[in-house]
């Protein structure tokens, strides 16, 4: 309408009255624009927190204890791929209809703006961890009962984090919901199906995860953010055949932190795909200087997360980084969790895995052996070689159920025409059984520890000496 009331006033008063407007026209909006954002809904965050402010009054006037409870639905990125949209949002919202019908009078439950799930109880004579648990495990019985959708019955899994008012020294509703949050949170790490109750210590936790993720764009850019590799050895020709490259966070305080540190600060997050680039770029920088100086290693292994692979340019970004260096795409090993394609109809991952192993890169399937992936899915993503997990490794050569479950899986990588590495190999009796019984690559402390870029060209010259060296005893002992 402003044109329109410019016009008119042109009109009226000419440019006296566009003057007049002019001055008007901010003391209106003063005057309107507070009342308008006054009139607009709050953020279902701030409802919630409303809410249990006005039960906590009435408990200091009455007494007795509140509580809230922050439900997450698990792996709802796969669940929007898998159904779309409109069919996620279907589940969701059958699942919030049941919700609603299993709690009690006075309590409410509000949909945040992340897609996670807010109970505000209403006020109880009694409230305690048991009680919670109890609230917790029915509501997580609720979300489990399978909906009926067109493609047929669909389970939905979740993650409860819980906190009442007695808990907290000066409770709050902002701080009740964010202590729910905060155990949720905790809950969503232990997925699916995980409850957790909130404690001082996972406040700490959050906090420190917080200042880990705030941190660590800049630590990328103050280069504390390094790869650390670990040689791979074949256990025919005992000659290095591959490095992993594991990050290493160089923290001007805390010192060198492992990936467990901080991964799960960063999970989920854009920081991710960050630290992936990091890593790759690195790894590949390493292979070129290592050929240069002449100490050339066939592959090296990097890790990728679910949520990088499945980002569709993933494929196009290893090209453009392996072609920086001038390295061909066999020199690069993709690392894959068993527990990433254990999982069903995730289209993206399957094709970007199809278009990498289709460049000429190898495919890892890391951890195998803890992630319930069936032949069908290992056939599905064609991996190159299988990672056998360190947890069937350990005191193979002492324990005879080790040795059946690591012959086992051989046999089945044989059969299916894989590749087998051992990670996880500490022990020399170790590493000649697992030679004895087939497998072809080992890696672990036996071997050598995760090093740092500057001591790999110096574990590599030493390791080809004592190779060379071997092989000549080999020969003068014919």
């Amino acid at each position: 309408m402003l044109p329109v009331a410019g016009l008119l006033a042109y009109w009226a008063g000419g440019e006296l009255g566009l003057t007049a407007l002019a001055a008007a026209l901010p003391l209106a909006m003063l005057a309107h624009g507070p009342r308008r954002l006054q009139g607009q809904p709050k953020a279902m965050s701030d409802q919630v927190s409303a809410r249990l402010d006005a039960t906590l009054a009435d408990i200091s006037a009455r007494g007795g204890v509140t509580g809230c409870l922050v439900i997450q639905f698990d792996d709802l990125a796969q669940l929007c791929d898998r159904l779309g949209r409109a069919r996620q949002s279907e589940a969701l919202a059958a699942c919030v209809a049941r919700l609603r019908g299993a709690m009690r009078p006075g309590d409410v439950l509000y949909t945040l703006e992340d897609g996670s799930i807010a109970v505000a109880l209403s006020r109880v004579p009694l409230l305690d961890l048991d009680i919670m648990v109890r609230i917790a495990a029915r509501l997580h019985l609720v979300v489990q009962q399978p909906t009926m959708l067109a493609q047929g019955p669909l389970q939905l899994t979740c993650s409860i984090g819980f906190c009442h008012s007695l808990q907290l020294a000066r409770p709050t509703g902002r701080a009740l919901l964010d202590a729910a949050q905060i155990a949720g949170d905790e809950a969503s790490r232990y997925r699916p199906g995980a409850i957790r109750g909130y404690s001082a210590d996972l406040a700490r936790a959050r906090a420190d995860r917080d200042a880990l993720r705030a941190g660590f764009a800049d630590a990328v850019d103050r280069g504390e953010i390094r790869a650390w590799f670990q040689p791979q050895l074949s256990t025919d020709s005992g000659e290095v055949t591959g490095i992993e490259a594991l990050v290493r966070w160089h923290h001007p305080d805390r010192g060198i932190l492992l990936p467990g540190a901080f991964l799960p600060a960063i999970s989920g997050s854009e920081l991710m795909e960050l630290l992936g680039q990091t890593v790759l770029t690195q790894a590949l920088a390493t292979l070129a200087e290592l050929d240069r100086r002449g100490l050339r290693v066939p592959t090296v292994a990097v890790n990728f997360s679910a949520q990088e692979l499945r980002d569709p340019q993933l494929p196009e970004r290893l090209g453009w980084t392996l072609d920086r260096f001038h390295l061909a795409p066999s020199r690069l090993t993709v690392e894959v969790l068993e527990s990433v394609v254990a999982g069903d109809g995730d289209e993206i991952i399957a094709s970007n895995i199809d278009r990498i192993a289709a460049m000429g890169c190898g495919v890892d399937l890391d951890d195998f052996g803890t992630g319930n992936a069936s032949i069908t899915a290992i056939r599905r993503f064609a991996p190159n070689r299988l990672k056998i997990d360190r947890s069937f490794v350990r005191e193979v050569d002492q324990n005879r159920d080790q040795q059946m479950l690591v012959t086992a899986i051989l046999s089945l990588a044989e059969r299916l025409g894989l590749e087998t590495l051992a990670e996880g190999v500490e022990t020399q009796a170790e590493h000649a059984l697992l030679a004895q019984l087939g497998c072809g690559h080992v890696q672990g402390y036996v071997i050598a520890r995760p090093m740092p870029v500057d001591e790999l060209a110096t574990w590599l010259v030493a390791q080809r000496e004592n190779h060379a060296r071997a092989l000549r005893i080999g020969v003068n002992t014919r």
